[in-house]
């Protein structure tokens, strides 16, 4: 198993940044590395959503796993070569004063053997810089909205 996190502040409270977060077949909207995204189900909140994102030629669903408002979204990672047993990714929001801190974890399992063991470290490499870019996003849509709604 391996595990990457990565972390930013946004200049918003939780119910802000869960608002783009929630809207969880949009993620195409927000984060730059998605090109494609949507809901697969007729739910479109909660444990069990899923949705279809599509990065260049690659195309995988994302299944909802954890869902507390405010707090914690984790979705499972399906449709990826068949060396990685699962990927789970989990953005978690602390309340820091008027701030929030989010902090998304990608949590890679694979197989005992040497090379399973390394195909985590380079998912989790390729993970983690797919996460910099969503945080970014994250962060960007989420203050750019904080401004809108101030200047109206």
């Amino acid at each position: 198993m391996a595990e990457v996190a990565e972390q930013t502040t946004i200049n918003a409270v939780p119910a802000d940044v869960w608002r783009v977060l929630a809207d969880f077949g949009d993620i195409s909207r927000w984060a730059s590395n998605v090109d494609h995204s949507c809901l697969m189900t007729e739910q479109a909140d909660g444990a069990g959503v899923v949705r279809r994102i599509q990065t260049g030629r690659n195309t995988v669903l994302e299944r909802v796993v954890e869902w507390e408002p405010e707090q914690r979204l984790a979705y499972e990672i399906e449709g990826l070569p068949p060396a990685i047993r699962s990927v789970t990714n989990a953005w978690q929001l602390t309340p820091n004063g008027d701030y929030t801190v989010v902090t998304l974890t990608s949590t890679i399992k694979t197989g005992p053997k040497p090379p399973q063991k390394a195909a985590a470290k380079v998912v989790g490499r390729v993970l983690g810089k797919a996460s910099v870019q969503m945080l970014a996003g994250l962060k960007t849509t989420v203050e750019s909205n904080q401004q809108e709604g101030a200047r109206s």
